[in-house]
């Protein structure tokens, strides 16, 4: 494959310029000068060519949290399905959690997920849960599921309560040399979950989930990470204190990674009203104020990672009434999009910035050789036009429980490449 005439953006190495790339054996065999022309060649004239003039050709988006409800629940999502929605979204690897039933936390169901992955376009890796069933109680066989494959270690949906647990299941992690990712939510705090404690909440008649429920765990397992010396990630962060504790305990030296997701960068808790079930998620959306520290953060790097939480659902489950409603939703096929559309087009990150949150940050968290542009490089790109806008009405994902879908957008992914095979193209 050649990619001609596109731009070439590469934030491991800053790059920002004209270029053509030469892909052979699923990786980047050369970068050329643009004048190089290599049609005039007879080894590559029957080479598929895709012509990125006037478009951004970066390393493919590397998605941290991603719910493909596989196993168990593939009525929302499945393996392929989730695949094509990266693949739509320019997602070339992503990190699924391991909430599954039966729940990721021992070998045999973790070997037939990455079994079943191999066979999907883009990369899909694997976290492994932190505690037996999810219940908080008993470590897994951390040391046996990282040999068989796992990426890292997560209860994400619940929350590990005992402090002496996580701090345990974080030595642990530190001595693997993997990552644990942290859902923040005391229970303790919340009547109705999804739904921010405010203004908004008290008009619909909800107590709802304050954010205190968030920093309170998010400042206990800020100090944990401090002694531990884990790669401690705050997942789905959606408070302006959580950010500043986070600030804080990196400036003290703790290996803290924070996720920010579109959703929670987008939108503030007016959405509810507007949106409904569409825009219940854990943790909630919550006030104008915090959206913009959420911002703030990632401007100023205390946020390092964008990650979609993609959580599917059918139809009839977000037809429920607000309080009973699951929380979640889609994000893969949008998440570049509202990076530009909220972000970069405001001013408040460049575009590069966007991007490394969106690979090499991710990339370099779990250990992986891809988010980068370089030869010898796997050929993992998303190729798109950050000018274009465009209006999501259908997905490539079994659900389509987004706030989004009829929201002008800009920024439209026009094609996919992973492992210098074209996944994805608009055309």
């Amino acid at each position: 494959m050649i990619i001609k005439n596109g731009t070439i953006m590469d934030p491991l190495t800053l790059t920002h310029k004209k270029a053509d790339l030469l892909i052979k054996n699923g990786c980047i065999e050369q970068i050329l000068p643009e004048s190089f022309d290599l049609l005039t060649s007879p080894e590559f004239s029957q080479e598929a060519v895709i012509d990125a003039d006037g478009l951004i050709v970066a390393p493919g988006l590397i998605d941290t949290h991603i719910h493909f409800r596989d196993p168990g629940f593939t009525y929302k999502e499945d393996l392929h399905t989730g695949a094509l929605s990266a693949a739509k979204g320019g997602v070339t690897t992503v990190i699924c959690m391991a909430n599954t039933s039966p729940t990721v936390d021992q070998v045999t169901v973790l070997e037939d997920i990455l079994n079943r992955a191999e066979k999907e376009a883009i990369r899909i890796c694997q976290a492994a849960a932190v505690s037996r069933s999810l219940k908080g109680e008993e470590l897994t066989d951390m040391q046996a599921l990282k040999t068989a494959g796992a990426c890292g270690f997560t209860d994400d949906g619940i929350p590990l309560k005992n402090a002496a647990f996580c701090y345990e299941a974080m030595k642990q992690a530190a001595a693997l040399d993997l990552p644990i990712s942290l859902h923040e939510e005391d229970p303790s705090f919340i009547k109705n979950n999804g739904i921010n404690h405010g203004p908004v909440s008290e008009q619909l008649g909800l107590y709802g989930s304050p954010s205190i429920a968030e920093e309170s765990l998010v400042a206990r397992d800020c100090m944990l990470a401090l002694r531990s010396g884990a790669d401690v990630v705050i997942q789905h962060i959606s408070s302006g204190y959580s950010v500043e504790l986070v600030r804080t305990f990196k400036a003290l030296g703790a290996k803290i990674h924070a996720e920010a997701t579109p959703h929670h960068f987008t939108l503030n808790d007016t959405a509810v009203l507007r949106h409904g079930t569409l825009a219940k998620m854990n943790p909630p959306l919550r006030s104008e104020e915090d959206r913009l520290a959420i911002i703030r953060g990632l401007a100023d790097g205390t946020l390092d990672l964008i990650a979609t939480d993609h959580a599917p659902h059918s139809i009839e489950e977000k037809q429920k009434p607000l309080s009973e409603a699951p929380s979640g939703i889609i994000g893969l096929e949008t998440s570049l999009a509202l990076g530009i559309t909220s972000l970069v087009r405001p001013g408040h990150l460049t575009l590069m910035q966007l991007l490394e949150k969106m690979t090499i940050n991710p990339a370099r968290l779990y250990r992986l050789p891809y988010g980068k542009i370089e030869e010898h490089a796997a050929a993992d790109l998303v190729i798109f036009d950050p000018e274009e806008c465009w209006t999501p009405t259908e997905y490539c994902s079994k659900s389509c429980n987004t706030p989004f879908t009829g929201t002008p957008l800009y920024g439209k992914v026009k094609y996919t490449v992973c492992r210098g095979d074209l996944v994805y193209s608009d055309r």
